[in-house]
This record gives structure tokens, sequence and C-alpha cells, in this order.
């Protein structure tokens, strides 16, 4: 499995993530990446929504290249992170999805959930998500429609 070493990952979460995002920073940093992380810094009780805004951001703004972000489950932080035009975030959990996420929709945010996902898990989709590359063609064009559902006066109706 050959990971992007390039990539620069913006990581954050909230409380119930917490413990699984220092793992996972720490081991990231392990094998090499260059990690951002946006906090929260401890289980103190915050809003999803507001890591899940700052992983998104930093990303748009160039300060990362793909995002990880935690909280209990990992579907609050995807809905939070989904809203913002330009992310494509992910829930993992599997192989499969780790590597699809990447392969077919070019995500550029991954979710875990903290009370649903084990260390060891959360660093081997990680690094699956990591060492696939987006495949383009008839996907591109399922991404092109994605964004078009982001447009401004979108109704959301074909």
């Amino acid at each position: 499995m050959k990971e992007s070493p390039q990539s620069r990952i913006v990581i954050g979460s909230d409380h119930a993530g917490f413990t699984l995002k220092e793992s996972l920073r720490r081991r990231l940093e392990k094998d090499g990446h260059s990690l951002l992380d946006v906090g929260t810094f401890n289980e103190e009780s915050v809003d999803y929504p507001d890591f899940a805004e700052k992983v998104a951001r930093a990303i748009l703004s160039g300060e990362g290249d793909l995002g990880i972000v935690l909280c209990g489950t990992g579907i609050g932080v995807s809905i939070a992170a989904n809203k913002i035009r330009g992310i494509r975030a992910a829930v993992i959990y599997n192989d499969e999805t780790a590597s699809l996420a990447r392969r077919h929709n070019n995500a550029n945010v991954i979710c875990f959930g903290g009370r649903e996902t084990s260390e060891d898990q959360a660093h081997a989709w990680t690094r699956l998500f990591l060492s696939a590359a987006f495949e383009g063609g008839r996907h591109q064009r399922r991404i092109d429609k994605i964004s078009a559902l982001e447009s401004p006066g979108n109704s959301g109706q074909s």
C-alpha cells in the first residue's frame, strides 16, 4: 500500500472523538504525514459542527489537502462538513468504504465515530484512503452532478 506522503492532513474532533483523534494523529505523524490539528484538545463537551467546519474550511483555504473529522458516530460531522460547498465527506466503516470514498467519490474528508471505530481500524482505513486515487471517468460525471447540487439557487429538483 503506497500512501501519498505529500498530503497535508487536517484533523479535528469533538469530545466523543477526541481519544481516537489523538491516537490517529500520533500514528499518522509516526507514518510521516504532516498534520494540522484544529481541536478539540480535551474531552470537555463541545459541538461537533464547529470542528467539522474548521476541518472543511482548512481544506478549502489550502491549509491541508485532505481532512479527517471525528465525533461519536461519524454521522454528525459528515452531515456538517457536507454542508460546506466543495467538501465531500464520507463516513468510513470498512476497507471498501475507505478505498471507494477516494476512488469513486473523490472524498476530501473522511469521518469516523470515536465510539464505533477502534484505533487499529481508523489507522488502517485512513491508510487505505490515503493510498487510493480518484479514478475519474464515469465517476467525474457524478462528482460534477454533486457539485451542481451546491450551486446557488439550486432547489434540489431536476
